[in-house]
């Protein structure tokens, strides 16, 4: 059982993700994402996807340095790829899981990925999405997160509303407040501590730790 899994999909990737593909990460590539994998001399242990974005000599680039390749038809197919990616991870029960590549220039594909974190919460999986800036997740009980390189943590509600928020460790604590979908109330505030505490009672609310 791989005890963190990394996923490369076909969003912005670039030498900031290299750190996160150490050895000890079980590597899925995404369509594009697992050409990345091979060119920066990972070994992807399953490509996956359509393969639609990638020439056929790229597609056997990928081929011959992969462990397992899945592919699917791109009209028929249910899932994007890093959805399909994402829920082979989640059946192979791992401790954690990490996407890289999973936000671009295309809005629709980033703002789904960020709602898969969903689904990983709702399996109990911790999950995350990085990029250069960015380090986002979900919870719907409560998540510790580390001051780290990050500035900025905002929350934002997934659902309708978030309900009984509580923080502790922060420069603008809440104590079982709630937020309703629209409203910016929890932008940008600032850990004062090395960690600090996000308690919710009900809902699903998305935290993003943000760097300029």
């Amino acid at each position: 059982m791989p005890q963190r899994i990394v996923i490369c999909s076909g969003g912005e990737l670039g030498a900031w993700a290299l750190p996160h593909l150490d050895q000890d990460a079980f590597r899925i590539g995404a369509d594009r994402g697992a050409l990345f994998l091979v060119e920066q001399g990972y070994a992807p242990q399953l490509a996956i996807g359509d393969f639609d974005s990638v020439t056929d000599e790229q597609l056997e680039q990928i081929r011959s340095a992969s462990t397992e390749l899945i592919t699917c038809d791109p009209i028929y197919k249910d899932y994007t790829d890093t959805e399909m990616a994402l829920r082979y991870s989640l059946e192979q029960n791992p401790d954690e899981i990490i996407l890289l590549g999973a936000l671009g220039t295309r809005f629709d594909h980033s703002l789904s990925n960020v709602q898969l974190l969903v689904l990983a919460e709702q399996r109990g999986v911790p999950a995350c999405i990085i990029d250069e800036h960015n380090c986002i997740t979900v919870t719907s009980s409560k998540r510790i997160i580390q001051k780290g390189l990050y500035a900025n943590v905002s929350l934002l509600p997934l659902s309708s509303a978030v309900t009984g928020i509580t923080l502790t460790g922060f420069q603008y604590p809440l104590h079982k407040a709630s937020l309703q979908i629209g409203q910016s109330l929890g932008i940008s505030n600032v850990l004062t501590e090395m960690e600090g505490s996000i308690a919710i009672d009900e809902g699903m609310l998305l935290i993003i730790q943000s760097r300029d």
